[in-house]
C-alpha cells in the first residue's frame, strides 16, 4: 500500500539502552509534542478549574477532549461554527479527541452495541441515539482535534471467551469504515486502537492487522479498568513488542506516577487520565513523596509549600495550612490543587525524557521509586515489569 502524507510526523531524538524508553518529537498541525507525553483532560472543552492559559504557563503542549460530551453540548454544528473547538475554547495548542464509545459503555447501562454501532438512550431526553464509527468520526471532524480515535467496541478489561474476540474482530472492521469516513486526512490523524483484553495473542493478532493500514499512530485500548496489574504490564508490552517503532504508541486512561514511569520503560510515548484532576477535587496533591491528603489535620499549621521544588503558581504562593482551610469547601482549592497537579504530572514527564536523553533512565527509576514508596514496599507488578526491561528494583 503507497504510504500517503499524514498531518503528523515523529522524530526519535534518543533511545534508552536498558529499556524499551525513547523520547521523540511528535509534529502535529497545531504544536510540537516531546515525548513521553501526559495529556490532561478536558472533558468538555475545559479542563475544571483551569482556562487555557494557564495550561500554557505548565508549558502543556497537547489536552484532550471527549467527542461524546462534546457532541452533545455544545454539539458539532455550534462547534463548526465557531471554527472548531480550538477557536471555541481559545487554545492554539494540540489537541485529541476519543471517539466516544467508551463513554457509551461507562456511563450509560442502556448501551447496545451492534455490528452498525453503538445504541444507547440520549441521558438529556431518553430519546434512541446510534453512534456508527462512521458519526463519531464525522463529529470529530467537526471538533477538529490534531488526533481522533477510531470508534472501537470496548469491553471490561476481564472480559473473556467470545466476546472479547468478537470485539476485537470488530474493532478492526470498524477501523476500516472509520478511514473511510475520514473528511480531514490533511490536518487531522486517526488513531486504531489494539484491543484483545488480557489475551496475549489476540493483542498480537489485532497490532498485526492494525499495522497493515496507513495510519499515523497506534493506541493501546481496553486496560487500566480494574484488572489485575500483573497482567495489565503484560498487555502494555506485547503491544509495544507489536507497534512500529516510527510512529506514536499512546496508552489510553493511563496516569498514576507510578504507571507513567513503568510504561514510558515498557515503549508506551502518550498518557492521558483524569486522575491528577480529579483527585484535587477531592483535596490531595501528588508530589514526588507520595499523595498528600490536605484535609489532614496535620497540614492545619504546615506553612511549607506541598512541594518546595515544585516551579507551579500554587506551591510558589500557597502553604499547606492554607490549603488545609480551603480544600473540599472553597472552589479555589480545586484551581490551586488542580494547577499544581498538572504541573506535577508534566514535571514527572520532562524528568523521564531528560534522563532517556542522558542515557540515565534506569537511575531516574530507581530514584523515583525511592522517594515514592520510602518504606520500600514496590508495588509487585512494577518490579516484574520493570525487570522484564532490565531494571532492577532490588
Amino acid at each position: 500500500m503507497a504510504t500517503k502524507a499524514h498531518a503528523l510526523s515523529l522524530q526519535i531524538i534518543a533511545k534508552c539502552s536498558t529499556t524499551k524508553a525513547r523520547t521523540c518529537k511528535m509534529t502535529l498541525p497545531h504544536a510540537v509534542v516531546d515525548t513521553p507525553v501526559f495529556m490532561p483532560v478536558g472533558t468538555q472543552g475545559t479542563l475544571k478549574g483551569l482556562v487555557p492559559e494557564q495550561l500554557e504557563e505548565l508549558d502543556c503542549k497537547i489536552m484532550l477532549g471527549n467527542t461524546y460530551h462534546l457532541g452533545n453540548r455544545p454539539g458539532p454544528e455550534l462547534l463548526e461554527k465557531a471554527g472548531g473547538l480550538h477557536k471555541f475554547m481559545s487554545w492554539d495548542r494540540a489537541l485529541l479527541t476519543d471517539s466516544g464509545g467508551f463513554q457509551m459503555v461507562s456511563l450509560l447501562k442502556l448501551a447496545e452495541i451492534t455490528e452498525e454501532g453503538v445504541k444507547f438512550q440520549s441521558p438529556h431526553d431518553g430519546s434512541e441515539m446510534l453512534l456508527t464509527p462512521e458519526k463519531s468520526i464525522e463529529i470529530q471532524n467537526s471538533i477538529g482535534a490534531d488526533i481522533i480515535m477510531q470508534l472501537d467496541d470496548v469491553v471490561h478489561s476481564t472480559t473473556t471467551g467470545p466476546r472479547l474476540e468478537e470485539a476485537m474482530y470488530r474493532t478492526i472492521r470498524w477501523l476500516d469504515r472509520c478511514l473511510k469516513a475520514h473528511q480531514r486526512p490533511h490536518d487531522q490523524n486517526i488513531f486504531p486502537i489494539v484491543q484483545g483484553g488480557l489475551d496475549r495473542e489476540l493483542r498480537i493478532k489485532c497490532a498485526k492487522e492494525l499495522t497493515k493500514r496507513d495510519v499515523p499512530g497506534f493506541a493501546i485500548g481496553g486496560l487500566s479498568g480494574g484488572e489485575e496489574k500483573t497482567y495489565f504490564w503484560k498487555m502494555v508490552d506485547v503491544s509495544t513488542d507489536y507497534l512500529p517503532e516510527n510512529k506514536p504508541r499512546y496508552l489510553m486512561g493511563v496516569g498514576f506516577a507510578e504507571d507513567l514511569v513503568v510504561c514510558s520503560a515498557l515503549g508506551c510515548d502518550m498518557f492521558d487520565c483524569v486522575f491528577p484532576t480529579r483527585t484535587a477535587r477531592f483535596g490531595t496533591a501528588l508530589t514526588p513523596d507520595g499523595q498528600l491528603n490536605l484535609k489532614n489535620n496535620t497540614f492545619a499549621q504546615d506553612f511549607r509549600p506541598i512541594d518546595a521544588d515544585c516551579p507551579c503558581s500554587t506551591c510558589k504562593t500557597y502553604t499547606r495550612a492554607y490549603l488545609n482551610t480551603v480544600v473540599t469547601t472553597e472552589t479555589v482549592a480545586c484551581q490551586l490543587l488542580t494547577v499544581h497537579n498538572v504541573a506535577y504530572q508534566l514535571t514527572l514527564m520532562k524528568g523521564i525524557r531528560e534522563s532517556i536523553i542522558e542515557d540515565k533512565f534506569p537511575e531516574f527509576i530507581k530514584e523515583f521509586f525511592r522517594r515514592y514508596f520510602p518504606k520500600g514496599d514496590y508495588p509487585a507488578w512494577a518490579v516484574e515489569a520493570l525487570a522484564k526491561v532490565n531494571v532492577s528494583l532490588s
